[in-house]
């Protein structure tokens, strides 16, 4: 007999911790059976149990031997449905979170400001797809007030499914890029999808947060009802401005309620990033935050996890924003490191993923701005790199096939007394070249 949602959600009131791992499993949790490309989850829940799981949700009868077993058609469904079920029950704002650029420091920028006012909760790290997203929201206890959920997307129709999910409430297009092109299909595609966002909270009387200062989310925003403004528009809340990129970012935030403007010391790195700060602002100011807590949050921040890190080496000084990359997360930060005033600048870039047919072109735009801003010292990595070095020959420039060609480069010819931008796409695994800087 399979087990239907609202007997599932019984369980979860009972056993509020979801397991998708065994290695994660904790006694008294429910294990989700779920598939991937290389294994059957059923194969594991008897495993699962083993270790002190409550219940196992399957989807193969075979497996479903007692009780602890419960039935559903299909588990990766099953949870997504019970992840919405659960937010039904929830009567508390829900900020739904996406872009090509910055929706991961934005989300812990904005947590830690509406963390001065609510007890929030925030999407983990970058658990922002069809799977981390229900775990997100089924993580949500009594004791919330505010959730925040961010929506991360490589095709159409993705953000639409996880606002159908996630119910929110409110939302933020941080920014549209060129990232995920192969599977959203170009530009224009990336702008559909993010778009979806606000495409839902039109249709639910929600209220989006607008940066007045891009000209993609002002046009993509024109037609909807209830929108609030940050940047430099007479109905902002807030604008702001860069003071100092040395080389963490300083701004000025002036509110327009108080008409009272705030020097800033932050831990980031970037001018893009004066626009997450402004966003994080402005929606603190919405909800109400005090401006003095509302810039003590931001000026706390520290980033983690590689995104735009400052790391001091034994021998030198690194820019860490090997998280993850796009054609215009790269555009921005390495036209952001010309800027710095330092000295000795070094560039190690590795390549960007998902671009599909485009992507040669658009390592090969890289290149030659790397070349334009007159850097001199510079590292390719991969072979969307490696194949754009026969466009631009520059003898200063080095281009290595794989991360460990690189590594081998650097054990020979070592570098000290400079400042690093370490960028690349997660997957080039840029980090393990730490050690030998």
């Amino acid at each position: 007999m399979k087990a239907s949602i609202e007997l599932i959600y019984e369980k979860h009131l009972q056993f509020p911790t979801v397991a998708t791992d065994t290695r994660t499993v904790k006694a008294g949790s429910i294990f989700f059976a779920l598939k991937g490309a290389n294994f059957n989850g059923n194969e594991f829940a008897a495993q699962a149990l083993a270790s002190g799981a409550a219940y196992a949700v399957v989807d193969q009868i075979e497996f479903a031997i007692n009780e602890q077993y419960l039935l559903v058609d299909d588990v990766l469904k099953a949870l997504q449905a019970l992840a919405n079920h659960h937010r039904k029950q929830l009567n508390i704002p829900f900020l739904g979170i996406t872009g090509s650029n910055g929706k991961t420091t934005s989300k812990e920028l904005i947590n830690a400001v509406l963390a001065k006012k609510f007890q929030t909760l925030a999407t983990f790290g970058n658990l922002n797809n069809h799977i981390g997203v229900p775990l997100t929201l089924l993580g949500i206890n009594a004791s919330h007030q505010f959730a925040i959920i961010e929506m991360g997307a490589n095709h159409q129709k993705e953000i639409a499914e996880l606002c159908e999910i996630a119910a929110p409430t409110y939302g933020l297009i941080c920014n549209i890029g060129k990232a995920h092109l192969e599977g959203m299909g170009g530009f224009e595609g990336v702008k559909k999808t993010k778009k979806e966002l606000y495409d839902y909270i039109e249709s639910t009387s929600g209220t989006v947060f607008v940066n007045a200062d891009d000209a993609i989310t002002m046009e993509l925003s024109a037609a909807l009802n209830n929108k609030i403004y940050f940047g430099s528009n007479s109905e902002s809340l807030l604008s702001g401005s860069i003071q100092s990129l040395a080389p963490m970012l300083c701004v000025a935030i002036t509110f327009k309620k108080s008409a009272q403007t705030h020097i800033v010391q932050t831990q980031l790195v970037g001018d893009y990033n004066l626009a997450n700060i402004l966003a994080a602002a402005g929606i603190g100011e919405y909800f109400k935050v005090p401006e003095q807590e509302i810039v003590a949050a931001i000026a706390g921040y520290t980033p983690t996890n590689n995104r735009s890190q400052i790391m001091q080496t034994a021998n030198n000084e690194l820019i860490m924003d090997a998280y993850n990359a796009n054609p215009s997360s790269m555009f921005a930060a390495v036209n952001n490191f010309q800027q710095l005033p330092a000295p000795n600048k070094y560039l190690i870039l590795g390549d960007m993923f998902e671009l599909g047919e485009e992507s040669i072109a658009e390592h090969q735009a890289i290149v030659s701005l790397v070349a334009a801003l007159k850097f001199e010292k510079v590292i390719f990595v991969g072979k969307d790199f490696y194949q754009a070095a026969a466009e631009n020959k520059i003898a200063s420039f080095q281009f290595f096939e794989s991360t460990a060609n690189a590594s081998d480069y650097l054990l020979e010819n070592s570098i000290s007394a400079h400042t690093i931008l370490i960028k690349g796409s997660r997957g080039m695994k840029l980090e393990s070249l730490l050690p030998l800087l």
